[in-house]
């Protein structure tokens, strides 16, 4: 991206789920309950989360001089380490990886493309006001008062590249450990190996190809396990502008899929995105949570406007429910499953996301993200707006405002254990505790500092600090906030209804 930040991921455009039954909280992040990881994100266009960047295919690979250590705001493993924006399929960038520097001038095989990265992520979030220890309406930072290793997130990738008549190969491995892994499990893939505070999850594993059919740039496609093609705050710790996620990043936008993502270029500055997939943060089998069929059906448009506006608009829809049977558990708790009916009760999820460039230090950007449920009879919709401000090369101003509504207080729910969230999702009884339908409102000013009295002296990748003010508000008179519910009363109704909080992260990123 242009300074590969997270306004630019969110302009180049990019593209959940709740489900449950009775008292049974319905999330977006997750198949049967959530998204983006985002999840889509502002720093990647795939937590979290964002579309993959339209690859390019790079004709045959030669040796240049090793690039210098990437700017601390990309973040580890993203698609975009996987698929390189190129300024033409036919006159492709060539391009060495990080890990292998052959000598300037000698050919390159395409193992010479292999790049490996790094992220580590930990910080604070202070809410003296809390009665819970809790940050109510927050997955990943939940825990209030307390200094979070929150993400170890490490990749291993190689941009799509030339192997021969247009045709181009490229994937991306990627894996996260820390508290953030709690929320980012995919169903199937080793969600129960831990389950304390710190978690792991692998995140991304997808095979990505570029197709030299039809369209004059052609096809890509990605099939494997991908971040979420909607929403704007991703799950890598750069994929954000701010340590913590707007609502909707967080309860309307799915997480991790595994399927097959295409993007058909129609023009230079138009895509078309199509997918098909087994759900939101599930696989097959025992690991899925019906028996059908979930995708995608959008369109970005790209460098709009001289190259300042760009705007991606993406649905999604199919049935997200658990078809099992529900469960209960000795102490009250009850599981997602709501039966054979979860097999044609419909979700409908829809984001729209445009990005305006004032010029090259200013940027603003709007998101709306819609999402009925049938199963819930829910309604949840926001709209989230972003100012970015390159200050200085080392200092950018962030302001973040949303309006989010959830009309049955099904949605936003907070998971009371370590692994409730995963029991969720494979259909065992969890416990939570959620608010009245609520209308929440929140304002959040930060900065993105690159110390650079710091950074000079590393040798490999950059140090950011993001410190934040943050204040949630309920818009409509219920106070949901700094309280915790129980198993006889779930639905919090005697906190506050307004959460005023601190808020700082540390991030280094190769």
């Amino acid at each position: 991206m242009l300074r590969k930040d997270w306004k630019t991921g969110l302009a180049i455009g990019c593209m959940a789920t709740a489900i449950g039954w009775g008292n049974t909280p319905a999330h977006a992040r997750s198949s049967v309950a959530h998204p983006p990881q985002s999840r889509s994100g502002l720093t990647h266009p795939s937590r979290a989360h964002k579309y993959p960047s339209p690859a390019r295919v790079q004709k045959g690979l030669t040796a240049s001089p090793a690039p210098a250590a990437p700017k601390a705001d990309k973040s580890a493993g993203t698609p975009t380490d996987g698929m390189q924006i190129q300024p033409g399929a036919d006159a492709p960038k060539p391009h060495v990886g990080n890990l292998f520097h052959p000598k300037n001038g000698v050919a390159t095989s395409y193992w010479d493309g292999l790049e490996g990265h790094l992220s580590v992520e930990a910080g604070i979030t202070g809410n003296p006001w809390t009665r819970s220890g809790r940050n109510f309406g927050q997955y990943y930072n939940d825990r209030a008062n307390t200094i979070t290793m929150n993400q170890i997130m490490g990749s291993l990738s190689h941009p799509v590249t030339d192997v021969g008549g247009g045709y181009g190969i490229g994937f991306v491995l990627e894996a996260i450990y820390g508290s953030d892994a709690r929320y980012d499990p995919t169903i199937g893939m080793g969600e129960r190996a831990i389950s304390g505070l710190y978690q792991w999850a692998p995140t991304q594993v997808h095979l990505d190809a570029h197709l030299p059919w039809i369209f004059k740039h052609g096809i890509d496609v990605q099939i494997g396990q991908m971040y979420g093609l909607m929403g704007a705050e991703g799950t890598p710790a750069l994929a954000r502008p701010f340590y913590t996620f707007n609502y909707a990043s967080d309860y309307i936008v799915p997480f991790q899929t595994v399927g097959i993502v295409a993007t058909l270029h129609l023009t230079k500055h138009m895509d078309w995105i199509l997918g098909i997939d087994a759900g939101n943060s599930t696989t097959f089998g025992a690991s899925g949570n019906n028996n059908k069929p979930k995708g995608y059906f959008g369109f970005a448009f790209n460098h709009l406007l001289d190259g300042k506006l760009d705007i991606h608009a993406v649905g999604r829809f199919g049935p997200e429910g658990n078809n099992g049977r529900p469960v209960t558990s000795p102490d009250g708790w009850s599981s997602s499953g709501i039966g054979p009916a979860a097999n044609h009760l419909m979700q409908y999820n829809g984001d729209i996301m445009a990005t305006y460039h004032l010029n090259s230090k200013l940027s603003v950007t709007v998101d709306g993200t819609y999402l009925h449920d049938d199963a819930t009879r829910d309604d949840v919709y926001g709209v989230t707006s972003y100012l970015a401000w390159d200050i200085k090369p080392w200092l950018t101003l962030n302001m973040r405002g949303e309006v989010f509504r959830d009309n049955t207080g099904g949605t936003v729910s907070e998971y009371a254990s370590t692994t409730s969230y995963t029991r969720s999702l494979s259909n065992r009884p969890y416990s939570y505790y959620s608010a009245p339908p609520t209308t929440y409102g929140e304002l959040t000013v930060g900065a993105s500092y690159r110390p650079e009295f710091v950074n000079k002296h590393l040798g490999l990748g950059k140090f950011t600090i993001r410190p934040e003010v943050r204040l949630d508000k309920s818009l409509n008179g219920t106070r949901p906030f700094n309280q915790a519910g129980t198993q006889q009363n779930p639905i919090v109704t005697n906190g506050t209804n307004n959460m005023l909080w601190f808020n700082c992260d540390a991030v280094w990123a190769f």
